[in-house]
């Protein structure tokens, strides 16, 4: 069983050992989970993350429960019967723990997956310290779908911090790969704003005063929810001729509905005047599928997520490199 230390990271680094686990049928035991956050042990998303994932590859689990700082992780066999991969789960991650982070568990799972897996999850789709489900429906998935993953998501419902309950549901098909190139971003073919907002919020035009500081050439898509509490987010989404990138930003209690449009502009500006082809957020979630599909990626820098995840994917034996270019980064596998 292979021995893994989570201290020096986050819910990355639970995230991408199940999915790894899951491809390769090396079951792990993580010690020391998330120790250096100031709630360490795993979360409610984290351990919904572990029973979506499990349930995909009838994988055994032990020591899986809230605060939690070890847990161990078995998979099945894949393609022999009855542990054949696929199927479907549904679960709830409560409050508002991220839906679309427990849906990066599950993407990578394509490329040994016997049948398609269908997980109806319940919680946060637009939450703090994690992608809102726009950018991940808009920026990421259409990458990897063009890079042969066979998936797709619906979002049936919001759920914003702190209470959640939104609903999605994510459909994982098997599927073959192709090496994940990107390396240049070439021409911005679009630009799209997507600000929603609970419905509450309507009369005080959140959603559109989110986008009053985006670029001229945005298009714009403004949205008002029914959620269970209030709350907001936007997407900058660019679609350009190789790559896309997201810069997205949540409406906070006291935080103004044009400073959450002028933050993502300043990201989006920042990121146009340099040369990497993704943006930092999407730079260490391509880490897993550089490790199984090979390829480049050209990032804006190193993060702590990016060396952490590279750090993991070699404990179950793939090799991604990191060379530094001056003011881009390019990760090689």
């Amino acid at each position: 069983m292979n021995l893994l230390d989570g201290s020096a990271g986050g819910g990355q680094l639970v995230r991408t050992a199940l999915t790894l686990s899951a491809v390769t049928g090396e079951p792990f035991r993580m010690r020391h989970v998330r120790r250096a956050r100031a709630n360490p042990g795993l979360q409610a998303q984290h351990c919904a993350a572990i029973e979506a994932v499990a349930a995909a590859c009838n994988a055994e689990t032990d020591g899986v429960e809230v605060g939690s700082e070890s847990f161990t992780f078995e998979p099945g066999e894949t393609g022999e019967e009855p542990d054949e991969f696929g199927g479907q789960v549904s679960v709830e991650v409560g409050t508002a723990g991220s839906v679309p982070l427990v849906f990066d568990a599950l993407l990578p799972l394509a490329v040994v997956l016997d049948e398609p897996f269908t997980a109806h999850l319940e919680g946060g789709t637009d939450a703090k310290w994690a992608p809102p489900f726009d950018y991940f429906r808009h920026v990421k998935l259409p990458m990897l779908t063009e890079n042969g993953l066979d998936a797709d998501a619906t979002l049936k419902r919001r759920g914003f911090y702190p209470r959640g309950g939104g609903k999605a549901t994510l459909t994982v098909r098997p599927s073959s790969l192709d090496p994940v190139e990107f390396t240049e971003r070439g021409a911005r073919e679009s630009l799209t704003a997507y600000s929603v907002a609970e419905e509450s919020m309507a009369g005080d035009d959140v959603a559109e005063r989110q986008v009053e500081a985006a670029p001229a050439d945005a298009d714009v898509n403004t949205e008002y929810a029914e959620a269970d509490c209030s709350g907001s987010a936007l997407v900058l989404a660019a679609e350009y001729e190789h790559a896309n990138a997201g810069f997205a930003v949540l409406g906070e209690m006291g935080k103004e509905a044009e400073t959450v449009g002028e933050e993502a502009t300043e990201a989006f500006e920042a990121f146009e005047d340099g040369d990497a082809a993704v943006d930092s957020h999407l730079a260490d979630q391509l880490v897993p599928f550089l490790a199984l599909a090979g390829g480049e990626v050209r990032v804006p820098e190193v993060t702590t997520h990016v060396e952490t995840c590279i750090d993991l994917v070699t404990e179950f034996g793939y090799d991604v490199t990191v060379e530094d270019e001056g003011d881009t980064v390019l990760l090689s596998a």
